[in-house]
């Protein structure tokens, strides 16, 4: 087992690793809707590419995940595994609306044997989730 302090070091080098290996800028929290959110999340033994829902406004978060739900079909066509949560709760209790990925191989952030699978799974998935996104962008925001 690792102490805190080495724990925290792997975390880091994984993710210093992921931009050094895949160099660009990815979309993220660029999608200039305050609260709509691509992200990528290691942990333990997961890995998941995420869209998140979360703006300040309940009602607005529900027209968004609405307006997502409406192309639900087209976005299983690019990502087939894809998973809409109404309902996900992040480790701060909190309740966001999620569309997300998981990462199906073998995984643990703290195994440097299982990162290479795991990046190129982020990149694949993030690039299909982010050329979705610019594809139905208007679609997305209109609500």
């Amino acid at each position: 087992m690792f102490s805190k302090e080495e724990a925290a070091l792997l975390r880091k080098e994984f993710w210093t690793s992921f931009g050094k290996s895949f160099p660009r800028k990815w979309l993220l929290y660029n999608t200039k809707v305050k609260g709509l959110s691509f992200k990528f999340v290691a942990e333990r033994k997961i890995a998941l590419v995420c869209f998140d829902i979360e703006t300040p406004d309940e009602i607005a978060n529900l027209l968004y995940y609405d307006q997502l739900l409406s192309l639900k079909t087209l976005l299983e066509n690019e990502l087939s595994e894809v998973i809409f949560d109404s309902s996900f709760e992040l480790d701060n209790s909190k309740q966001i609306h999620r569309i997300y990925v998981p990462f199906e191989g073998k995984f643990s952030v703290y195994n440097k044997n299982t990162w290479r699978d795991c990046y190129e799974f982020f990149v694949e998935t993030m690039t299909t989730f982010e050329l979705f996104y610019y594809e139905y962008e208007d679609i997305i925001k209109n609500i």
